[in-house]
C-alpha cells in the first residue's frame, strides 16, 4: 500500500498548508502582507530556491516543493476564484454609478501605462506582442494589496480610497481582454495577427454569449433548488460546482477559466444568493489564491535577480515613477485633489497580481522568453513588496499638501466595496416585513437576510435588498457587514436561531447593539442576560397592544392611552432588565472577558 503512495506530492502538498497554517500567521504579526509572505515563501521554498538542494540533504525534500507540477493546478484555480468573487461584485448599478471614473479615469490609466510601458518594453524585446503584453500586464496594479491596506486604515470611504477602487476595477474589467490578446498572439502561426484576433475574439464573443445565457436560464434555478433544502453541504457543493464548471466550460471553449467564472460571477451578482455563495467561497477563495501566490513566488529565479541587480533596482524605480505620474496626472484631469491624485498614484505605481497570470501565459505560448519572464516577475514582485511603504510615504507627502480645489462631487456617488454600513435585518417574514417597512420610511440603509428562498424572490420583487442565508453563520454575517452595521435587528420566531445568531454576532462584535424579538418575558430575560440591547417579548408586546385597542374603544382619550401604553412598556423592560442584570452580572463579566480568545467552531 505504502509503494502506491505519490511521496513527492504529499510533501510538496504539505510544504504549501504548512505556508498557509504556520508561515503566514506568522508574519501577519509582524503586519507583513499574506500575499508578500507566500511570494517569499514560494521563492523560498520553491525549487528555484531551497529545492535545489533536495539531493546534498534529503531534509530538504520535505520542506521544499520538489515538483511544481505537483500544486500548480490547485493553486491556479485561485484565480478562478478571484475573478469570480470580482464579477460577483460588479453589477451594472454599480458601473453605472462609478461609470466616470471607472470607464473614464480607469480606462485610460490603463491605456496610457500601457502604451507608454509597451514602447519601454520594446526596446529591450524583440517581438513587438511580447512587448505590448509586458506593457499591459506592467499596467495593472494590485487589488489584492492595495484594497488590504486601504481596509487596514478605514480609508476605503475616503477620497483616495473611492478613487483606488474606481481604477482597481477599471483594471479588472481589463484582465480578460489582455489574456484574450495574450492567447491571440501567442497563438499566431500561420495566418495574419489580425485574422487570428479576428477569429479568437469571435470565437471568445460565442463561448461567452453561450456560457451567459446558459447560465442565467441554470444557475438561479439551481441555487434555489439548493437553497430550499437548507443544507450547507449541498449549497458548498453547488457553489463549488457553479465556479469550477463555468471555468472549465470556458476552457473547453478556448478560452480562459478565469473568463468563464468572471462570467458566472457577473450573473449571480443581481440574485438574493450573492451574500451566501461569497461567504461560502471566502476562505476556498483566500487558500487558493494564497497558494497561487506561493507558485509565483516559486518561478521567481535568484540567480536572475543576483545577475542583474541594478537594472532591477532600475526597473523597479521607473514602473513605480511613470504609472504614479501618469495615474496622479490622469487623476487631477478628472478633477481629483492633489493629495488624492498622489496618494492613489503612489498606490497603484508598482505591478499587481495579473501580471502572474498574463506573464506565465506568454511564457506558456512562446511570446517571452524565460530569462525576460523571470526578471518582470522579480520587478512586478518586488514592486508589489513596496506597496505598504509607498501608501505611508504617500500619505506623509499628501498631508503636506493643502489642495485649493473642492473634492469632486462625483467621489460621494462612488460606493466602497462594502457599501455605507447599514442595519442588518434578521427574518423577512410577518415582523421582518414591517421593521424593514419602518427603516424605509425613515430612509434609514438596511439590508435583509431570510433563509426562505421564496420569502426573498417576492421581497426582491419589490426592489428591497433581501438576500439567502442562514444568519446563525459568522462568514455569513460578516459578509452582510456585521463588522460595520449600526444594529442588528432579529425578526424570527425560533429560539434557538435567536439564542445562536446573537451569540456569534457578539462574539465578532461584543460591542454591537442587538434588537431581537423574543419568545416570552423568560426568553426576553435570557437575552438581555447575554447581551442584547433591547428584546421585545412576544407575549407581552400583544397584550400591550390589546389593551391600547380596547381602552380606546371603551372611549378614554388616545393621547392618554398611548402614553399610558408607553409607560407600561418601560416598566416591563425595566423589570427585565433588572432581573437579567441581578441573575446573572459575574457570568456577563465572565462571558466579555472571554470573547475576545474565543473561536468559533461552527462553520
Amino acid at each position: 500500500m505504502a509503494a502506491s503512495i505519490n511521496f513527492t506530492g504529499y510533501s510538496d502538498a504539505l510544504v504549501l498548508l504548512g505556508t498557509a497554517g504556520v508561515v503566514v500567521p506568522i508574519v501577519r504579526r509582524f503586519q507583513i502582507s499574506p500575499v508578500l509572505a507566500y511570494l517569499a515563501a514560494g521563492a523560498v521554498l520553491g525549487p528555484l530556491g531551497l529545492g535545489q538542494l533536495k539531493d546534498v540533504n534529503p531534509l530538504f525534500h520535505w520542506i521544499t516543493v520538489v515538483d511544481a507540477k505537483n500544486v500548480e493546478v490547485i493553486a491556479d484555480l485561485g484565480v478562478v476564484f478571484l475573478l469570480f468573487l470580482i464579477g460577483l461584485e460588479i453589477s451594472y448599478a454599480r458601473l453605472l454609478t462609478m461609470r466616470r471614473l471607472v470607464f473614464g479615469l480607469g480606462m485610460s490609466q490603463i491605456a496610457l501605462c500601457a502604451i507608454v510601458l509597451s514602447a519601454a518594453a520594446a526596446l529591450v524585446l524583440d517581438k513587438p506582442a511580447a512587448a505590448i503584453a509586458v506593457g499591459c500586464c506592467l499596467a495593472l496594479s494590485s487589488t489584492a494589496i492595495v484594497i488590504e491596506v486601504l481596509s487596514e486604515q478605514q480609508r476605503m470611504a475616503t477620497a483616495t480610497g473611492r478613487t483606488s477602487f474606481s481604477v482597481l476595477l477599471a483594471q479588472d474589467l481589463a484582465v480578460v481582454p489582455i489574456l484574450v490578446f495574450i492567447s491571440v498572439a501567442g497563438a499566431e502561426a500561420n495566418g495574419s495577427l489580425l485574422a487570428t484576433a479576428s477569429q479568437a475574439l469571435l470565437k471568445a464573443a460565442v463561448a461567452a454569449v453561450l456560457i451567459a445565457g446558459t447560465g442565467r436560464l441554470v444557475l438561479r434555478p439551481l441555487f434555489r433548488l439548493v437553497a430550499a433544502t437548507q443544507s450547507t453541504d449541498l449549497f458548498i457543493a453547488a457553489a463549488l460546482f457553479v465556479i469550477v464548471g463555468t471555468g472549465v466550460a470556458a476552457a473547453v471553449a478556448g478560452l480562459s477559466m478565469a473568463l468563464g467564472a468572471f462570467i458566472a460571477g457577473l450573473l449571480l451578482a443581481e440574485t438574493e444568493f450573492r451574500k451566501s455563495i461569497e461567504a461560502t467561497i471566502e476562505p476556498f477563495k483566500g487558500l487558493l489564491l494564497g497558494l497561487f501566490f506561493f507558485t509565483v513566488g516559486m518561478n521567481l529565479d535568484v540567480r536572475v535577480i543576483a545577475a542583474h541587480p541594478f537594472a532591477l533596482i532600475g526597473g523597479v524605480i521607473g514602473l513605480i515613477a511613470v504609472k504614479a505620474a501618469l495615474t496622479a496626472g490622469l487623476a487631477r484631469l478628472f478633477r481629483i485633489g492633489w493629495p488624492s491624485a498622489i496618494e492613489t498614484g503612489m498606490l497603484l505605481g508598482p505591478g499587481g497580481e495579473f501580471a502572474f497570470v498574463g506573464l506565465a501565459l506568454a511564457s506558456e505560448l512562446g511570446l517571452l522568453a524565460g530569462d525576460s519572464k523571470s526578471f518582470v516577475l522579480a520587478l512586478t514582485s518586488i514592486s508589489m513588496a513596496l506597496i505598504p511603504a509607498l501608501g505611508w510615504a504617500a500619505r506623509r507627502i499628501a498631508s503636506g499638501i493643502a489642495s485649493s480645489k473642492p473634492p469632486d462631487a462625483a467621489l460621494s456617488a462612488v460606493p466602497s466595496p462594502g457599501g455605507p454600513p447599514r442595519a442588518i435585518v434578521v427574518g423577512h417574514g410577518r415582523v421582518g416585513e414591517i421593521v424593514c417597512d419602518m427603516l424605509a420610511a425613515h430612509g434609514h440603509p438596511f439590508v435583509a437576510t431570510d433563509r426562505d428562498p421564496n420569502a426573498v424572490r417576492q421581497a426582491r420583487k419589490s426592489g428591497r435588498d433581501v438576500f439567502v442565508g442562514d444568519a446563525t453563520k459568522p462568514d455569513f454575517l460578516k459578509v452582510l457587514g456585521l463588522m460595520d452595521t449600526p444594529a442588528l435587528i432579529v425578526t424570527i420566531h425560533d429560539q434557538a436561531a435567536i439564542d445562536e445568531i446573537v451569540r456569534v454576532a457578539l462574539i465578532l462584535r461584543p460591542d454591537l447593539l442587538i434588537i431581537s424579538r423574543a419568545r416570552d418575558a423568560t426568553h426576553a430575560r435570557h437575552l438581555y442576560k447575554i447581551g442584547v440591547a433591547d428584546a421585545v417579548p412576544e407575549t407581552i408586546e400583544a397584550s400591550l397592544q390589546l389593551s391600547e385597542a380596547a381602552l380606546v374603544g371603551l372611549g378614554l382619550p388616545t393621547g392618554k392611552v398611548i402614553a399610558s401604553i408607553h409607560d407600561k412598556r418601560d416598566d416591563f423592560r425595566r423589570a427585565l432588565q433588572e432581573a437579567a442584570g441581578l441573575a446573572g452580572r459575574e457570568e456577563i463579566r465572565a462571558v466579555r472577558a472571554t470573547r475576545s480568545t474565543k473561536t468559533l467552531k461552527r462553520s
